[in-house]
């Protein structure tokens, strides 16, 4: 594994397999989202919450095209704690939930995988809240079995069962800088 000291911004590129998404995909894809959104939620009092840290880059870019007048929340929780895989458990790292009554309110999440995630937070805001309706949108959905069988109601790319980074998602806190998506070349994976 590479030292801290080599990971020189110059160098992200050289650490990827290969690029998954490129930056021109991503953008003509989150363009097409929004118009898709912002016809959808016409007329309707909207939040979007964003799953913090990984939604973050993708809610930016989003939101702009996103056309009506809308309020912007955010969650923080996490499920893989670290490594490539999720953990299975989902930790919410606040205790105040989002102002999203009498709203309709769009979960924004990086990735949809083990479906845990998006559980969670629909189960929390359904029984702490008091939504008008509630939808979820991801960048990514990984084509695999889910823990819990939950599907987005707005997802970007479908994508195979392979750990990806860029855009947003890390792993171990690095690359969410990059502006593509890409998979890691394993001399860049610790050993779990």
């Amino acid at each position: 594994m590479p030292t801290t000291d080599e990971l020189r911004p110059e160098n992200l590129y050289d650490h990827l397999e290969r690029v998954l998404i490129d930056s021109d995909t991503l953008r003509n894809r989150i363009a097409d989202m929004g118009a898709q959104i912002t016809t959808d939620f016409a007329g309707r009092p909207l939040t979007v919450v964003t799953i913090l840290q990984g939604g973050a880059v993708f809610m930016a870019d989003l939101v702009r095209e996103i056309h009506l007048p809308m309020k912007l929340e955010s969650i923080s929780v996490a499920s893989y704690h670290g490594g490539t895989e999720s953990s299975g458990t989902v930790t919410f790292h606040q205790s105040r939930m989002p102002d999203i009554d009498d709203r309709h309110v769009l979960i924004l999440d990086d990735i949809l995988d083990s479906g845990r995630t998006l559980d969670a937070i629909l189960n929390r805001f359904r029984t702490e809240c008091q939504p008008l309706s509630l939808n979820t949108c991801v960048l990514l959905s990984k084509q695999v079995e889910r823990a819990v069988p939950i599907e987005a109601d707005y997802s970007g790319f479908a994508i195979e069962n392979e750990f990806v980074v860029g855009y947003g998602l890390d792993y171990d806190g690095e690359y969410r800088n990059l502006p593509v998506i890409g998979v890691l070349k394993p001399a860049w994976v610790r050993e779990e």
